[in-house]
């Protein structure tokens, strides 16, 4: 349950901070896992991200959002996001709904 509600979160924050539509023809939808230990939980996050664009800062706003948003929304401490870029998408991409 942890894990599917840090995807959403990250689905938003891709969207928001990354400028990826977060409809249904754009990229694959990130994917989420959670290890959740007593009170607090440790995520890792894949997702595409545009390209050309400021790697480190996109991916650290995406990281503090989906943190702060599984929170407050399961009352778990996150002790740890990891991120994983799976592609950079060119507009044009994002437009087809597949990179190549």
């Amino acid at each position: 349950m942890v894990a599917r509600i840090a995807a959403r979160a990250a689905r938003t924050a891709q969207s928001r901070r990354a400028a990826i539509p977060s409809n249904r023809s754009g990229p694959a939808a990130p994917s989420a896992s959670a290890a959740v230990r007593t009170g607090s939980v440790r995520l890792h996050l894949a997702m595409d991200l545009p390209y050309p664009t400021d790697i480190p800062h996109v991916c650290e706003r995406i990281q503090h959002d989906v943190a702060k948003q599984v929170t407050q929304l399961t009352g778990l401490e996150v002790g740890e996001v990891t991120l994983t870029v799976r592609r950079l998408v060119t507009a044009a991409d994002a437009s087809r709904g597949r990179v190549r």
